[in-house]
């Protein structure tokens, strides 16, 4: 699987997680789940 580049910040209760190589976010209530909902995301972008 290819690595890609990350950021993870807080906005209020969630923590938001962007992947810069491809423009895809998601968040999660600790940084654990946002980068995991985030791995999720970016893994289903390129199944289509």
């Amino acid at each position: 699987m290819k690595e890609f580049d990350y950021v993870v910040w807080q906005e209020d209760k969630y923590h938001v997680a962007l992947c810069i190589n491809v423009e895809i976010s998601s968040f999660g209530e600790n940084e654990d789940e946002a980068v995991k909902n985030l791995k999720e995301a970016v893994e289903l972008y390129f199944e289509t």
